[in-house]
């Protein structure tokens, strides 16, 4: 099965999020390529959710976002990691869902090396459990930022006229190539409030919308926003 056409990723995504689910997300380089099957993904939308990057408008580092649905959003986060998102909805929207974790089902030599390169110890357990080992299994940097998700092979995959010119659309040269394969059912998931978000955007009430499979050990534990102290 293929990508699906840009079309099919927009739409809202609290109808996205699930839909994500049990697809198996893709990016090849000249190192390789390594493949996720989704098992946790978060719903972000824009200008009604205070828990969203683009809440407050479109801003250089989340440009990406206010594109057409069906491409990557990857930004760097706390200093530290990389974080990859699937931007939903039709461009303007600021609407995007995050991947935070999955099961490597394709190169996981390569995301083990990859999740190995800052570490004392070689990782044990999930390769690709929590945002930011997702994006260092798949090799995700800020040259991946406005990527389409299409079928396009390492070698064909450049910058074109089409695509969102995100922040680092300058570093296409490092840029992977991405594709996404949804499951071939709807798979059975339950919801409830995301990870680490602040504020009225982790209400769980208002906004129960870190969706995951149940079962899976890949799938990150809650945790709730830690307020930050300044120095």
């Amino acid at each position: 099965m293929p990508t699906p056409p840009p079309s099919w990723f927009e739409r809202d995504p609290l109808e996205l999020a699930p839909l994500l689910l049990g697809g198996v997300l893709r990016r090849a380089d000249a190192a390789g390529a390594v493949a996720l099957r989704v098992t946790e993904v978060e719903a972000y939308r824009g200008a009604d959710d205070p828990g969203a990057h683009s809440f407050r408008g479109m801003t250089q580092r989340n440009a990406t976002m206010f594109g057409p649905g069906g491409h990557v959003y990857c930004y760097f986060t706390y200093g530290m990691h990389h974080a990859v998102n699937i931007v939903a909805g039709p461009a303007g929207s600021g609407w995007g869902v995050l991947v935070r974790a999955g099961e490597v089902v394709e190169g996981r030599a390569l995301a083990l090396e990859r999740r190995s390169a800052r570490r004392a110890s070689p990782p044990t357990g999930e390769l690709a459990r929590g945002p930011g080992n997702v994006a260092q299994a798949l090799g995700a940097t800020l040259a991946d930022d406005a990527a389409p998700l299409s079928d396009a092979t390492f070698a064909d995959s450049t910058l074109s006229d089409a695509t969102p010119a995100g922040p680092s659309a300058a570093g296409s040269a490092e840029r992977g190539a991405w594709s996404f394969v949804p499951a071939a059912a709807s798979v059975p998931h339950a919801t409830g409030p995301r990870v680490g978000v602040s504020g009225p955007g982790g209400d769980a009430i208002a906004h129960p919308w870190r969706y995951w499979m149940p079962g899976e050990p890949s799938v990150s534990a809650y945790r709730p926003a830690t307020p930050r102290r300044r120095a």
